[in-house]
């Protein structure tokens, strides 16, 4: 996941490829990187995109980096994918 902090609105982007093709989901937040406070709406996006709490979303590496990885619980990869529309990468 790629983060950019203090946004016009909380959104997922679509997917994209960096330079090595790994794939990567884009996200903006309107929160400012102070605190955790881009990391918690993000985690709180996330969540509420794939229909679960907000608990079930947390950052799993990558808090002080623009890329991140999260941790979902509750949901199998595949789910995630699906719901996130990662058939469009």
């Amino acid at each position: 996941m790629r983060l950019t902090p203090r946004s016009g609105a909380d959104r997922l982007d679509g997917w994209d490829r960096d330079d090595a093709g790994r794939t990567f989901l884009r996200a903006r937040v309107k929160a400012a990187p102070v605190d955790g406070e881009a990391n918690a709406a993000l985690e709180a996006l996330v969540a509420r995109t794939l229909g679960l709490p907000r608990r079930a979303v947390s950052i799993g590496s990558g808090a002080l980096a623009r890329f991140k990885m999260l941790r979902i619980e509750g949901l199998d990869e595949a789910e995630v994918r699906v719901r996130l529309g990662a058939s469009q990468a």
